[in-house]
């Protein structure tokens, strides 16, 4: 660990307390059920918010009537106008899975990151072409240009595409990843110039999947967590005698990949950052953000044993925690690591959930993030909740954030191109309502 006295100072200090203030709570959209593995969030990696200016847009995910899986969807593009939220257009043509990233530049585009299937409307899977939409901000009702990517060989792409989108909105570049089965995930880079320039393709020691991206002048960090089938012959099969499934994927180890430079640089081999397989647990990676040095900050949930019924039979005696961690990553190495909450057996009923880093124009980097369970009184809680990083890998203490429909989410971040800001915009589901909600709140 790293001496806080040598430690540099990355984030600006505190300027004011922390009083979150919600400006609004919105329905985008309803959803049907597509029945078909995906959903609206299931690109959780990336985002499908994007905010430039006064002007808020939403990809969202229509399940087609009458279309049969696992293709039955299309994406339909939404703006955030005077008069609450408007459809702009939807995919008339092509049909896919999952939901489509949003992208955005400040000189006025925006990116939507598509994978359609290329079979025939009966077929239950098969071959895509993962590709980018380019729209104009100001025009967002005209028809899209395909932005078609170069990538490594001839990948056999399908409609599991578990692919990332990062932006770097300054130098108008993007890097595209994309999986290939259970070995390979490709990637792509497009330049300032409007070139495919460069590619290649990562292997992580098992699939690494729903990945964040973070690119910065050329800089790349990426964060995945591990998918794979049960590994634990013993476990596996208890669990099928449980519940009848004869597949039960498991998310027990994290991964981190960066270069200095994608362009001139190699991608590094994968760095675990965590490992909870010998307890059967469970991990969820949730961002990246590079600080002005260019160290990157993760943020990830942990759970030591992802159900009481694995621990009960094989694990006894190990209670189960769940806490919300961030750790700092230079040069490959975590410098530090800092435990923001945690709540379980022996350490209270507050649970944290889904979590996102943001920050604001002026330096301060906040994490916003959901917590459910019930309080030190014993009364239940269902609640959005923010803290601050602050220098030295610590952090403040937790307030509640005053959303009457606590939302689970993402965000209009930075690795998706939105800028810097004391508006915090946020897309996900919600108790208590239907549909895809935002919230729009003003941060300190």
């Amino acid at each position: 660990m790293l001496s806080l006295s040598l430690f540099p100072v990355l984030l600006t200090a505190a300027a004011a307390p922390l009083h979150p203030v919600v400006e609004a709570e919105e329905v985008v959209y309803d959803y049907d059920p597509a029945d078909n593995g995906a959903g609206p969030l299931w690109c959780y990696g990336s985002t499908c918010l994007a905010r430039q200016g006064e002007q808020v847009f939403v990809s969202g995910l229509e399940t087609i009537p009458g279309a049969k899986p696992l293709n039955n969807c299309r994406w339909v593009l939404f703006r955030r106008g005077k008069e609450g939220w408007e459809s702009l257009q939807k995919d008339a043509v092509d049909r896919q899975r999952e939901p489509c990233p949003l992208g955005i530049f400040p000189d006025g585009r925006l990116l939507l990151s598509v994978n359609p299937t290329r079979t025939a409307p009966d077929t239950y899977n098969g071959t895509s072409e993962p590709h980018l939409l380019q729209f104009a901000v100001d025009r967002p009702q005209a028809p899209a240009e395909a932005l078609r990517p170069v990538w490594e060989g001839r990948p056999a792409f399908t409609e599991h595409s578990y692919r990332g989108l990062g932006v770097d909105a300054a130098n108008r570049e993007i890097v595209l990843l994309n999986n290939v089965g259970y070995e390979e995930q490709h990637w792509t880079f497009r330049d300032r110039g409007g070139k495919w320039s460069r590619h290649g393709i990562l292997h992580y020691p098992i699939r690494g999947c729903y990945p964040e991206v973070a690119l910065r002048n050329r800089a790349c960090h990426i964060l995945a967590v591990g998918d794979v089938v049960e590994p634990v012959e013993e476990w596996r099969k208890w669990k099928h005698e449980q519940s009848g499934r004869e597949w039960d994927y498991v998310f027990r180890r994290l991964f981190y990949v960066s270069t200095p430079d994608i362009v001139a640089s190699p991608l590094h081999a994968p760095v675990e950052i965590d490992n909870v397989d010998a307890t059967g647990g469970h991990l969820a990676n949730y961002d990246v953000w590079i600080d002005r040095e260019g160290a990157a900050h993760l943020l990830y949930r942990k759970t030591s044993v992802a159900s009481a019924g694995l621990r009960d039979r094989f694990l006894p005696g190990v209670p189960i925690v769940t806490s919300l961690e961030h750790c700092i990553v230079r040069d490959n190495k975590v410098i530090v690591r800092d435990t923001l909450t945690i709540g379980g057996e022996g350490k209270g009923g507050e649970i944290p959930g889904w979590a996102r880093l943001h920050a604001t124009e002026d330096g301060r980097l906040f994490v916003f993030y959901h917590c459910r369970g019930t309080d030190a009184a014993g009364k239940s809680i269902n609640e959005n909740r923010l803290m601050e990083i602050l220098p030295g890998g610590k952090h403040s203490p937790p307030v509640t954030v005053a959303t009457k429909h606590p939302l689970n989410f993402m965000t209009a971040t930075e690795r998706g191109g939105s800028a810097p800001s004391h508006i915090l915009d946020v897309l996900g589901s919600c108790d208590g309502r239907k549909g895809i909600c935002y919230a729009r709140i003003r941060l300190p």
